[in-house]
């Protein structure tokens, strides 16, 4: 059993995309006139636009359709990806990604996020030739914490399960690992609280930690 694919997370393990969803979120729902707790927010990391504006439309009894919310949550998010001065890769994540495709290893995106959002990142931060392959959960019948995505992503790799890794700052995406009985690195992002990350195999804070000789000893 050898490491040959890595399966990344985007929103929290490449990009903090966190607080521009998170503001984008939260213009979304004063229009909306609903008061969301952080509770609830915290509880829809990791997953998709539409299962979270579906959660909203069922139990705040919403009227506006599921692509109403969604397509309002993404113009304000688009204008915070765009003119926020803070946006920027998570530190260390250019220089993992780098080492992993240097030394072999097959790359696939698998995020909850559109394809759209996806295509938005990669082309700002120049991440495309990397990555051999990209999955958006939000084009598929199940939402993290379903395994779905990272099976796909396995798939797409080329590879068994156990050749691969996942890296995710989500208890959802977490979840949908375990799942998906793949190994799962953890990443403790400053911006993802209230996280479980008791099903990770292991958990980091600092990417240099995922280097291939300090996690060899795993695979």
């Amino acid at each position: 059993m050898s490491l040959r694919a890595v399966l990344f997370d985007m929103d929290g393990v490449i990009v903090d995309t966190e607080p521009l969803h998170r503001k984008a979120y939260f213009k979304t729902f004063n229009e909306l006139g609903i008061d969301v707790s952080e509770d609830l927010y915290a509880y829809f990391t990791g997953a998709s636009t539409k299962s979270v504006c579906e959660t909203l439309i069922n139990k705040f009894h919403l009227k506006p359709t599921y692509e109403e919310i969604a397509d309002t949550k993404r113009k304000y998010f688009k204008d915070y990806f765009y003119n926020d001065e803070e946006f920027d890769l998570i530190p260390g994540v250019k220089e993992l990604i780098e080492h992993y495709y240097e030394n072999g290893i097959t790359l696939i995106l698998a995020s909850s996020a559109t394809m759209a959002t996806i295509n938005m990142v990669f082309e700002k931060f120049e991440l495309e030739k990397y990555f051999s392959g990209k999955i958006s959960g939000a084009d598929l019948k199940e939402s993290k914490p379903h395994p779905e995505v990272f099976q796909l992503a396995a798939e797409m790799a080329g590879e068994p399960v156990e050749n691969c890794m996942v890296i995710e700052d989500s208890t959802n995406g977490i979840l949908a690992a375990h799942r998906a009985k793949i190994f799962c690195a953890a990443y403790r992002s400053t911006n993802s609280k209230n996280q479980d990350y008791t099903l990770a195999d292991m958990v980091v804070s600092d990417y240099e930690e995922l280097e291939l000789d300090k996690i060899s000893k795993y695979f």
